[in-house]
């Protein structure tokens, strides 16, 4: 039996397949290097992982998460894995190489992450070839949830929110913007907050326009930033993964075309596709 895991800051989607074939999918949540520890990821997965998993019979984990840039930050994935999968071998992967492999397959192309962060690449078909570091979520991010959430949140420390949002707001979390401050400045994982707002932006009925022109703007500055700095970048497709990114696609599709690129996929979860690549296109990884 074989694991295939995508691991986001918020979620992390797994699927592990028997030796019959049979698919079965399950949740934890995400494990970001940057902000948990090996002990905290170890601890995490004994608590969420399915209690009938039979891990001594898994002879393969492939995981592939945000954050897991380097091999320094990778190891901090790697130990958490081995001491619960103890019989398997451990391949952990960066989350943007699930993405373009998800999105490509062998094929070489673009793809972005549009989730709670922000990601991009080129990708020759096995590998990414090329990134423009998204600055994360403190210094850049631009176009992800944590994004547009860190937008709605300015707006309303500022009293720039449009009143009829600013009052949905406060009937809806209850905060003050003391509060805001306190949790961002004060709590871990101020990621995940932020990125929370995007599905207030998604589904508030209140003043459609400001929520539209919250996200299109997000969107400029993640083209203006990031997508138009690669080079011939119009050559390829627009190939994005994320929950963000799928979304709001109608207005992401509108800011894709202004900016000369043609729309290619956008999908919500590489995982379906990922499991596809690894038992179809790249059988073992390890």
């Amino acid at each position: 039996m074989i694991i295939i895991a995508d691991g986001g800051s918020t979620k992390t989607n797994w699927c592990l397949v028997t030796e019959e074939g049979k698919k079965v999918y399950f949740n934890t949540e995400g494990y970001n290097p940057y902000f948990s520890s090996t002990e905290y990821i170890i601890q995490s997965l004994r608590e969420n992982l399915p209690t009938d998993l039979e891990k001594d019979e898994i002879t393969e984990v492939n995981y592939y998460g945000a954050g897991c840039s380097t091999p320094i930050v990778r190891k901090i994935v790697e130990d958490a894995m081995q001491a619960v999968f103890t019989k398997s071998k451990i391949y952990i992967g960066h989350d943007l190489l699930a993405a373009a492999r998800a999105l490509l397959g062998n094929s070489e192309g673009f793809a972005a992450i549009l989730g709670t962060g922000t990601n991009t690449c080129l990708y020759d078909g096995k590998e990414v070839t090329h990134n423009i570091d998204s600055g994360a979520y403190i210094l850049g991010d631009e176009g992800s949830g944590c994004y547009i959430g860190k937008k709605l949140l300015v707006d309303y420390l500022r009293g720039y929110m449009p009143e009829a949002v600013r009052k949905n707001f406060w009937e809806t979390f209850k905060l003050t913007p003391d509060d805001v401050n306190e949790i961002v400045y004060t709590q871990p994982r101020a990621n995940r907050f932020c990125a929370s707002f995007s599905k207030f932006v998604y589904d508030s009925p209140v003043n459609i326009e400001y929520s539209r022109n919250l996200v299109r703007t997000s969107f400029e500055d993640f083209f203006r930033n990031l997508v138009t700095h690669y080079p011939d970048y119009q050559k390829y497709t627009f190939n994005c993964i994320g929950s963000v990114g799928y979304n709001f696609r109608n207005v992401l599709e509108e800011v894709v075309t202004e900016n000369g690129m043609v729309v290619g996929n956008i999908i919500r979860s590489p995982i379906d596709n990922l499991v596809k690549y690894h038992l179809d296109l790249a059988p073992s990884q390890i």
